[in-house]
C-alpha cells in the first residue's frame, strides 16, 4: 500500500488471493486508493470453503450436499456414498480438494487436513461427488451487478484423462462450446447474481471478480467453488480473445454500479492455454532449472511467466510449480490448440510436465 500511495497509483488491481483474503482491499480504501478486488469481508467467498457454503445457502444457490466437520469420524460419517470430495476450508492453492474413491483415501484426506493440519485448516468441507461437465464462468461485479465474461474450461488434475492430484490448474481453453452468451448469462443470473445479492444484505459490496467453477449436471449447474479473482489457468484463455477495453472495465467496477449498461465484445476466435509445470508438482517444485526456447516462439503466441526468476547471468530458470502458461488463438480450438502445443513444444526445462490432452475431447468431438 505505500508503494502504490508513494507511486500516485489510483487504481490497484490485485491478482493473488492471499492479500485479499488479508484485507489489502480494505487498507487500500482506508488510504483512499481504489481497488479493483474485494475487500477481506467478501474474499472470505473464496477464504473459507464454509463461509461459502453457508452464504451459498442463504443465497439459494445450487451446489453440492454438504457437511463441515473438525474432527476425522465425523467426516466419514458425513459420507454416504463414494467417491467424495474433501476440501480443506482455507486457501490451499488450488491443492485442498481431495475426491476420495473409497473410505481408505477419505480417512487418509481427513487426517491431514484435521491431523497434521496441512494448509493450517481446522476444518473441512465434505460434500457429495458431483458428475457432469465442469465449466469455469467469471464475472466482473460493481458491487451490485455481475457481468459475465466468456465461458472456459480448465483441467484440474496433473495427468492426462484428469489422473492424479490436483494442481492449480494445468491448462484451459475459452470458450466452452455447450455455453454461448446467451447461457453465460443466465448462469449468470441463477449463480452469481444472488450471491452478489446477498453479499449486499449483509453489508458486503463485492468489487472484483467472481469466478463460479461450476458442474453442469442432470440437474442444471451447480457450484463447486468461488474464487475472488481472475481464476489461473482460464484468464490465460479468455482474456486474449476480450475486444472491450479491460482497463476501462476494471475501473468501472470499482464504482457502485458503474458496470450498469455495459457490454462486451469478444473475438470469435478460440484459445488454449497449455501449463508447463516442474519436476515434482503438485507435491513439490524443482526451482534453477534453466528454460531454453523462449526467443523460438512466435510472437503471436501468448507466454505468461508464472514461476520463473533470472538468474545471475540474466538466464530465466525454473521457479515455482507452474512454471509458464503457453496460449494460442485460432479460429477454432483445433487451430488454437495445435498452434498452443507447437509453442509449448519449443520450450524445454528438465522435468517440464504438460498434460497432452487440454481441449482434445472438443476438438475430437
Amino acid at each position: 500500500m505505500r508503494a502504490a500511495s508513494d507511486e500516485g497509483v489510483d487504481l490497484v488491481v490485485v491478482g493473488p488471493e492471499a492479500p485479499l483474503v488479508g484485507g489489502v482491499a480494505d487498507a487500500l480504501g482506508a488510504a483512499g486508493i481504489r481497488c479493483f478486488g474485494p475487500i477481506a469481508a467478501g474474499a472470505a467467498v473464496e477464504g473459507s470453503k464454509a463461509f461459502c457454503k453457508e452464504l451459498m445457502s442463504a443465497a439459494g444457490v445450487a451446489t453440492a450436499n454438504y457437511q463441515v466437520v473438525d474432527e476425522v469420524e465425523a467426516g466419514l460419517r458425513a459420507i454416504d456414498r463414494y467417491p467424495a470430495v474433501v476440501k480443506a476450508d482455507g486457501l490451499a492453492a488450488g491443492k485442498g480438494v481431495v475426491i476420495a474413491a473409497d473410505e481408505m483415501e477419505a480417512r487418509a484426506a481427513l487426517e491431514a487436513l484435521l491431523v497434521e493440519h496441512r494448509f493450517g485448516t481446522e476444518q473441512v468441507v465434505v460434500e457429495e461427488h458431483l458428475e457432469g461437465e465442469e465449466l469455469s464462468l467469471l464475472a466482473l461485479c460493481d458491487g451490485g451487478h455481475a457481468l459475465p465474461l466468456a465461458s472456459a474450461q480448465d483441467y484440474k488434475r496433473i495427468f492426462d484423462g484428469d489422473r492424479g492430484p490436483n494442481t492449480g490448474g494445468m491448462g484451459s481453453y475459452s470458450p466452452a462450446p455447450e455455453v454461448d452468451a446467451d447461457r453465460a448469462n443466465e448462469i449468470c443470473r441463477d449463480v452469481h447474481q444472488p450471491v452478489l445479492d446477498e453479499l449486499s444484505r449483509r453489508g458486503i459490496p463485492f468489487h472484483g471478480v467472481l469466478y463460479a467453477g461450476l458442474m453442469l449436471t442432470a440437474d442444471g449447474p451447480k457450484v463447486l467453488e468461488f474464487n475472488v479473482r481472475f481464476g489461473d489457468p482460464e484468464t490465460q484463455a479468455i482474456l486474449p480473445r476480450l475486444r472491450s477495453d479491460l482497463l476501462d472495465l476494471l475501473e468501472r467496477a470499482t464504482v457502485p454500479g458503474g458496470l450498469d449498461g455495459a457490454a462486451l465484445d469478444w473475438s470469435p476466435d478460440a484459445a488454449v492455454t497449455v501449463v508447463l509445470a516442474s519436476r515434482g508438482y503438485p507435491e513439490s517444485s524443482s526451482k534453477g532449472d534453466v528454460i531454453s526456447g523462449l526467443d523460438e516462439v512466435p510472437a503471436a503466441v501468448h507466454v505468461t511467466h508464472a514461476g520463473t526468476a533470472r538468474s545471475d547471468d540474466g538466464t530465466i530458470v525454473t521457479a515455482g510449480g507452474r512454471v509458464l502458461n503457453v496460449t494460442a488463438l485460432g479460429t477454432d480450438l483445433a487451430e488454437a490448440r495445435a498452434a498452443a502445443y507447437a509453442a509449448a513444444d519449443m520450450i524445454e526445462f528438465d522435468g517440464k510436465q504438460l498434460r497432452r490432452d487440454i481441449a482434445l475431447r472438443e476438438v475430437r468431438a
